[in-house]
């Protein structure tokens, strides 16, 4: 079985960083894209089968990604929002909108392994490594 991918959609290039260091010591592999067109280009390309979105991002924020991907139904994939944004109808907005978790920065990383891993219906990835929208 090969690995299963992950995109990882945020700004901030340290927090991918740590991302993509912890998910693929997981076993996944991973792609990233720094803001919301480049997450949409790399969702068409790589069809990854977990998301993991931040909500404050440039070009298009997270929430409006969100609603574009579950109303155009251009993915399966289940979404995690992964944000700063703390408050409750940031957390019931995105759930509303198709988020499949929600969780907020600053965060546990064995906590987002868990969630990823639930998500993925427990199944454990073979493989892995880095792949680089850029």
């Amino acid at each position: 079985m090969a690995a299963r991918t992950i995109l990882i959609a945020d700004d901030d290039p340290l927090l991918r960083a740590l991302l993509v260091h912890r998910l693929s010591a997981d076993g996944y592999d991973v792609v990233t894209a720094e803001d919301g067109g480049e997450a949409l280009a790399a969702i068409a390309e790589h069809q990854p089968d977990l998301i993991v979105l931040d909500a404050l991002m440039p070009v298009m924020d997270g929430f409006e990604l969100l609603r574009r991907l579950k109303t155009g139904r251009l993915t399966d994939a289940p979404i995690i929002m992964l944000t700063a944004l703390r408050r409750d109808q940031d957390v019931v907005g995105a759930l509303q909108l198709g988020a499949a978790d929600y969780l907020v920065k600053p965060f546990i990383p064995d906590e987002l392994s868990a969630r990823v891993r639930r998500l993925l219906h427990d199944v454990r990835p073979e493989g892995g490594g880095i792949r680089d929208r850029a």
